[in-house]
């Protein structure tokens, strides 16, 4: 008996279809890179697809660690939060992240700082989530609010002007403070004068990958001054003059420029030359400091210090939207000896 016209085109579709599935099955997959090739330079591969173990070297790994022993192999270092009370829930997220991931093997202290006192129930919900002491600090006034030398009427003007041209977070005063706050006021927090290496956590980011050994002590080891994860392009609109400040200052004192500086990186015009053109001079590429690993003794040295005075006394965390990612990034790659960053 036969069947129907369309029942036959449908069996034969299905057939079809089966066919082509397994097809594809047996065929070897694609590069997954090759959607992802630099338009700008072919040879160039994206980290983001190569396997990552552990560096060479001796590795200190989690023995004696244990929260309560005053003799474990930690050094002067803590994992540091800039957190509001009402991001509670991201920063405990956070914290489980990397404290299953990491710091329940090495016990490292937490410290919070706040621009108001931390709530108890903050307090209370952060130390659940780790055996670490947690320390919870409130920044000083002078080192949070604007600064006096600041034109309220031009910092209003220019956030408008800023707004309107699509600069995300020009309107918000709290965040250029936090900017400014990141970039030379955080390390000269009484709490911190004893420390030297931090680990910068954000609310919400999250910690996939088992760490076995004390990135701290590899830091001090290796003599490694600065470690990151990603490089990022800033938004040109929002540091239209940063550069133009910075070759001011490398100007007056080119004494503080490293001979074995990254000026290429910092000032690259091949990979993004619009981003280069609009930002006066400097590529944008930045060190994203959401996350970063760094000895504080760079951010205390002379030639940083001078360096965010000058920035600061410019006032472009305020009337421009500039970032403690490439205040940072432009300061390690003009001061800084560019083989002590892990790249």
């Amino acid at each position: 008996m036969a069947f129907p016209k369309p029942f036959r085109l449908l069996a034969a579709f299905c057939l079809a279809l089966c066919f082509f599935l397994l097809f594809q099955s047996f065929r070897s997959a694609p590069h997954i890179g090759d959607k992802f090739e630099n338009p700008h330079k072919a040879d160039t591969k994206d980290p983001n697809f190569e396997l990552t173990g552990e560096p060479d070297g001796v590795l200190w790994r989690a023995d004696e660690y244990a929260a309560d022993n005053p003799n474990s192999p930690r050094i002067n270092a803590t994992l540091l939060s800039l957190v509001r009370n009402s991001e509670l829930d991201g920063m405990v997220q956070a914290m489980r992240d990397l404290e299953r991931t990491w710091n329940h093997k090495f016990n490292y202290p937490w410290t919070f700082f706040n621009d108001v006192p931390f709530t108890e129930h903050f307090k209370k919900r952060t130390q659940e989530q780790t055996k670490a002491k947690c320390n919870y600090e409130v920044i000083p006034k002078e080192h949070w609010d604007v600064p006096s030398w600041i034109n309220d009427a031009l910092m209003a003007e220019s956030s408008r002007m800023l707004t309107e041209q699509g600069t995300q977070y020009a309107n918000l005063v709290s965040y250029h403070k936090m900017c400014r706050w990141n970039s030379g006021m955080f390390y000269k927090h009484p709490a911190l004068a004893n420390t030297r290496y931090y680990w910068r956590v954000e609310p919400k980011v999250h910690f996939f990958c088992d760490v076995d050994y004390d990135i701290f002590r590899y830091m001090e080891d290796h003599n490694k001054t600065y470690g990151f994860t990603i490089n990022l392009y800033d938004d040109p609109r929002s540091i239209p003059t940063l550069w133009p400040e910075t070759e001011k200052f490398l100007a007056a004192h080119p004494e503080y420029l490293h001979e074995n500086n990254a000026m290429d990186w910092v000032t690259d015009s091949e990979r993004r030359p619009v981003h280069n053109k609009k930002a006066n001079g400097y590529s944008t590429c930045h060190f994203w400091s959401n996350f970063e690993i760094a000895d504080m003794e760079v951010w205390r040295s002379r030639a940083y210090e001078d360096y965010f005075n000058h920035l600061d006394r410019a006032g472009g965390f305020f009337y421009e939207r500039w970032g403690d990612a490439p205040v940072h990034s432009i300061a390690l790659g003009l001061f800084e000896d560019k083989s002590k960053i892990h790249w």
